[in-house]
């Protein structure tokens, strides 16, 4: 998410400033985007001490890249694609975590999935179906909802056409469905098994 209290002209005058020697200015854009740029890590990661170490050296690769910003788009859309190309880049060399099914029945404790998990189990649910996802689909999931970014600000992140984009989104939607669906299906199996 982009800090809504200043515009992204104040991120052009700072990158500016550094652009002409002030390499301190870099503090305030790192104040200002160190929230969304450790989030977006911990999207990808689930590990709080690895997003960490990713989005400070996404910082580092976005200092040393800023004079190659053609400013054709938005500082924030630019960086972010710098940071999730870095992200990717460390995300390779890192097996994700996999969850069977009947692991997450005992951590959300098994029954009807929208009535009876609460909504931060929920989430959480959601959020590892998401880190699942096949890298393509995953980042136009994390970009688009979780940074809240409209198609067009994905697709200039991602590199893009929108309609790419949509397309992605759509693939997601179906994949955490039949995913989600499965769970639901699993947790109901589990909650009529132990009633016998």
């Amino acid at each position: 998410m982009q800090p809504t209290h200043k515009s992204s002209g104040d991120d052009e005058r700072i990158v500016d400033r550094v652009l002409e020697g002030d390499v301190d200015a870099f503090e305030d854009i790192v104040l200002r985007w160190q929230g969304p740029l450790l989030n977006l890590a911990y999207r990808f990661s689930r590990d709080r001490s690895l997003a960490e170490e990713m989005a400070q050296e996404a910082f580092l690769k976005v200092f040393r890249s800023l004079g190659r910003w053609r400013r054709d788009a938005s500082f924030s859309t630019w960086m972010y694609a710098v940071a999730l190309n870095h992200y990717r880049t460390i995300m390779r060399r890192h097996v994700p975590d996999t969850v069977e099914l009947h692991e997450l029945d005992a951590a959300t404790g098994a029954g009807d999935l929208a009535g009876e998990m609460d909504q931060a189990a929920e989430d959480s649910v959601v959020r590892r179906a998401v880190a699942l996802l096949p890298p393509k689909y995953r980042d136009a999931v994390v970009v688009y909802y979780f940074m809240q970014q409209d198609v067009a600000e994905t697709a200039a992140t991602l590199g893009l056409r929108p309609g790419t984009v949509k397309a992605r989104l759509h693939r997601a939607r179906k994949l955490l469905k039949t995913k989600l669906n499965a769970l639901g299906h699993s947790l109901a199996a589990a909650t009529q098994e132990s009633a016998r």
